[in-house]
């Protein structure tokens, strides 16, 4: 049965998920009137054609990564939330991102999360250059190692693999570091580390405040960031 009542909203959320689940080639307006159990001229209704459907998909995926909120009780911890929260919005949607991108506005999906970082950076009390630099170091880590795990993910097969090429030998002799490299990545515990010591590196500390201790603290209740 057709449906007669659809906002919007509802189509640009479906669309979306089809995007997300198989790419932007699969989002055809028959296949999203499909999905949403409607005439396709509904569809054409409320959205436009293809064009402006994609359009504003673009423009709500970069909405919806202006709605990242820093969170912790100093502004290293505030900052590490705000990359985790980035890495977690990005990875989620790879191709609408690559569309924002397409569409020349990467720069303006980024802006928000830059202005949280700039208000963590200068609440830590950097100015200037090297506020500048902070924001975006910690940018580039956090995109460049979403890039890092995608390109992983979808590489094929590799031969010989990562735990046939090291042992104490390659490892200079030290086989727990032979182990390590040659055992599986905690993605997560890695992207945290090293965002923690990037933070650590270009903010100055609190007296008797560390990051570490205070990300553990933070952890202790729900946190979005």
């Amino acid at each position: 049965m057709t449906r007669t009542s659809l906002t919007r909203e509802e189509i640009l959320a479906a669309a979306a998920s089809l995007v997300r689940q198989h790419g932007p080639a699969a989002l055809t307006m028959r296949k999203l009137a499909a999905e949403l159990g409607t005439a396709v001229t509904s569809i054409y209704w409320h959205v436009g054609n293809r064009e402006s459907l994609l359009d504003a998909l673009v423009e709500r995926t970069v909405e919806e990564l202006g709605e990242i909120r820093p969170r912790g009780r100093t502004p290293a911890a505030r900052v590490l939330s705000v990359a985790r929260a980035l890495r977690r919005e990005l990875r989620a949607r790879p191709h609408l991102i690559a569309m924002v991108h397409e569409r020349g506005l990467t720069d303006r999906m980024f802006l928000p999360a830059q202005q949280a970082l700039v208000h963590e950076v200068h609440a830590a009390g950097l100015r200037g250059a090297r506020a500048a630099q902070a924001v975006r170091a910690i940018q580039f880590q956090v995109v460049g190692y979403v890039l890092i795990e995608r390109n992983r993910e979808r590489a094929p097969l590799q031969r010989p693999a990562e735990e046939e090429l090291w042992d104490p030998t390659t490892a200079e002799q030290d086989p727990a570091l032979a182990r390590a490299l040659a055992g599986t990545v905690d993605q997560d515990r890695l992207f945290t580390d090293s965002v923690r010591a990037l933070v650590a590196g270009l903010l100055p500390e609190a007296p008797g405040r560390s990051l570490r201790g205070e990300d553990r603290a933070g952890s202790r209740g729900p946190q979005r960031g």
